[in-house]
């Protein structure tokens, strides 16, 4: 079997993943399973965006970033739409494919760790050495880097991991005091990035 036809098999296997139908039937919002992976099986991607979860707006649109949070991230890429979904350039795969649910409090639930168990590993492979990597939020920190640090330190130490990989917080506007306290990220790390992402895609 060649890489091209293992990819689309993969692809294919994760959109019909189930295995956390239950688990989210027990949740606030009890609802299906519905994977979100997107990427192009015929095109070597540019750029990865190694994300958390789908949030409930993905979930209901079944497009990644499709929230407030997709409006920062492109801004912080300085891309437009256009650019930021042309699936031949950019890949967006989640540590976990489904939006995981509320809690009793009504905030998100954490992926579910039998997501990138059973598909990051292969996927992963499948997709092989792309430039630029974007590690977005604690889990995605931890799998890709087996990072032990919080996200404070692990962004602080962006340099270490550039230009081919740049861990980011989290853009949901949950984050703006964080973004605030931090004000080196926008001044120091961001021009960096956006200039790496016009390398990479140029």
């Amino acid at each position: 079997m060649n890489m091209l036809q293992g990819l689309r098999d993969l692809q294919g296997g994760i959109a019909n993943c189930r295995l956390c139908a239950a688990r989210f039937a027990q949740t606030a919002t009890g609802h299906e399973p519905r994977p979100v992976l997107w990427l192009d099986a015929a095109s070597a991607p540019r750029i990865l965006i190694a994300g958390q979860a789908p949030g409930a707006r993905v979930q209901a649109s079944g497009l990644p970033f499709s929230d407030p949070s997709g409006d920062r991230l492109r801004g912080w890429l300085g891309l437009n739409t256009a650019q930021f979904y042309d699936r031949s350039r950019i890949a967006i795969a989640p540590m976990a494919f489904c939006f995981p649910g509320y809690d009793a409090k009504g905030s998100d639930l954490p992926p579910p760790p039998i997501c990138a168990r059973t598909w990051r590993s292969d996927l992963m492979s499948h997709l092989g050495d792309v430039p630029l990597t974007l590690l977005i939020g604690g889990y995605a920190m931890k799998w890709h880097l087996e990072s032990k640090e919080g996200v404070t330190q692990t962004v602080l130490g962006w340099k270490s991991h550039a230009p081919v990989v740049f861990p980011l917080p989290h853009p949901s506007w949950r984050n703006t005091a964080w973004l605030k306290k931090n004000p080196w990220f926008e001044a120091d790390l961001l021009p960096v990035l956006r200039a790496r992402v016009q390398e990479v895609l140029t």
